[in-house]
């Protein structure tokens, strides 16, 4: 007797199924005659729960029976909401691929669900932990090095960065030590345990930089220099791509592909600030790339405030936000006398000023999810 019981109750279950999956179809169908209208109607939905509550009384309380239909409402909803993004997503591939510019394949979140990990010497990049790369925007001798790794190392830093060939607006501003710059920094890295950053501005520079340092940098003036880019993807480091001065996201991906198509997997995407009409910063500084690069690539998102703003007292509160918006990790500008820096010297921080962004960071949980 109870097992007939049951297999009525379960005919019945697939037949709400049934019923319940025509329901999403239709509600489907008015969120595309919806067009761009908001798919939350309360008015709607008050409407269909009065309803529904007004009914001749059955074996089900009202008050159940409104909170099963309001979940089956917001059920409704959420995949109107999710329909309507595919659809936009569909149509934006549609005119990326009309514009011939959907030239990165092998970098895209479609090629790749999960995140892109790698480890740099013991240090997980696009993983779970926010990652910090810290030190001076320009090496300036063995004893400042050595100061401002030590510093950014006890503060938490993972990933020590500095210049050595510096490619500058003017050609009478400081360019860097060059060798001599990058073998002050791999020795500092070496001494303090950490894996070193710096940045490689020509194709022949690539192969001894490649064999000193850890993650080798393409700065803003570079992404699109497609042979170096091309040269980089020949080797086994991990490459820091800085986004162009006014570079779209497109053409951010299509020069991390580059990179990638060459065979090099570990690159890591920095949004570093935009040229826009804004005098008041540096540059402007998109943290709205963040959660649009997670979304279209698998690749870590990394954010240099320093070079966002130029500014040191704004620097701050734009480490903050990159965590918050979900970056996998920043990259700042540290000396041990700001004023005094031989590059950059309006946003360099103090170490002092260092020790409060880290202390910021450490009570801002991160985000890891990239929609």
């Amino acid at each position: 007797m109870i097992g007939d019981l049951r297999k009525k109750i379960d005919q019945i279950d697939n037949q709400i199924l049934d019923l319940l999956e025509k329901r999403a179809r239709l509600a489907i169908e008015a969120g595309v005659l919806k067009k761009d209208k908001p798919i939350y109607d309360p008015k709607r939905e008050k409407e269909i729960l009065d309803s529904i509550e007004n009914r001749l009384p059955g074996v089900f309380p009202k008050s159940t029976l409104r909170s099963v239909f309001r979940e089956i409402i917001s059920g409704c909803r959420q995949i109107q909401e999710n329909s309507r993004l595919e659809n936009k997503t569909k149509k934006t591939h549609m005119i990326i691929s009309s514009n011939d510019s959907q030239s990165w394949i092998k970098v895209s979140r479609s090629s790749q669900p999960e995140d892109s990990e790698f480890n740099v010497k013991g240090v997980i990049l696009g993983g779970d932990d926010f990652v910090v790369i810290a030190g001076p925007c320009s090496i300036e001798s063995k004893e400042q090095s050595d100061q401002v790794a030590q510093a950014v190392r006890s503060c938490g830093a993972k990933i020590f960065r500095g210049g050595a060939f510096k490619p500058r607006t003017s050609p009478y501003s400081f360019q860097g030590l060059g060798w001599d710059g990058i073998d002050i920094l791999s020795q500092t890295a070496k001494s303090f345990g950490m894996p070193s950053v710096s940045e490689v501005t020509s194709i022949d520079q690539v192969e001894r930089m490649a064999s000193q340092i850890n993650i080798l940098q393409v700065g803003a003036r570079n992404m699109q220099n497609f042979d170096l880019l091309k040269a980089l993807g020949k080797t086994d480091n991990a490459i820091l791509l800085k986004r162009g001065l006014s570079a779209t996201i497109e053409e951010f991906l299509a020069a991390a592909e580059y990179i990638v198509s060459e065979g090099n997997p570990h690159v890591i995407l920095c949004e570093r600030g935009i040229r826009t009409f804004e005098p008041s910063t540096r540059n402007t500084l998109d943290l709205s790339a963040v959660p649009i690069l997670k979304e279209r690539s698998h690749l870590p998102v990394f954010v240099d405030p320093s070079h966002g703003v130029g500014i040191r007292r704004w620097i701050r509160p734009l480490c903050r936000a990159a965590k918050a918006v979900g970056a996998h990790g920043i990259m700042l500008e540290v000396h041990p006398d700001p004023e005094n820096a031989k590059s950059d010297a309006d946003q360099a921080l103090s170490f002092e000023d260092f020790e409060l962004i880290m202390d910021d960071l450490s009570r801002i949980p991160k985000d890891h999810t990239y929609r």
